[in-house]
């Protein structure tokens, strides 16, 4: 009979690693498969650390943009309160001095003027403290002005 390669104990029918040179089939299956596993290791830790790294990235720019966004609210708060106080100013060079109309733009003048001191001298984020101050010391107050604001815009929005 002629000699087939196979081994009689060999259920899968694939040649005896004894009875032939070099390794078999089912060892070969298995370091392609570790091969395979390692590469499939590696391009998910490639892919992870750039995941990783463009999260950093994009992190950094929203902070940036965050930053910049921040101190241009700054200065044009600055910059509106300046330009209160130099209304205060005018309307007290050119309004009326004695009577009624002298008191109610001596009012308004001061109150511009204090109000533009006021938002030279707090940035964004006291103003934002007080505002927290006042609406947990007035709570209802606050949440009905926020229903009639709503009211207004929506009101304009719609118009």
């Amino acid at each position: 009979m002629a000699d087939t390669g196979f081994s009689p104990n060999d259920k899968g029918g694939y040649p005896d690693s004894a009875s032939g040179p070099g390794p078999s089939l089912k060892d070969r299956a298995v370091e392609e498969a570790s091969a395979l596993s390692t590469k499939a290791r590696e391009a998910a830790s490639a892919a992870a650390t750039k995941t990783k790294d463009v999260a950093s990235s994009t992190f950094q720019m929203l902070e940036d943009a965050a930053t910049a966004i921040a101190h241009k609210a700054e200065e044009a708060v600055d910059t509106f309160g300046g330009e209160m106080k130099s209304l205060a100013g005018s309307i007290r060079e050119k309004g009326p001095t004695g009577g009624m109309w002298g008191s109610a733009a001596s009012g308004a003048a001061h109150t511009l003027e204090s109000g533009g001191a006021y938002l030279q001298e707090r940035n964004v984020h006291g103003m934002a403290g007080d505002a927290t101050n006042l609406i947990r010391r007035y709570p209802l107050q606050a949440i009905l002005l926020g229903i009639g604001v709503g009211f207004l815009i929506g009101r304009a929005v719609r118009s």
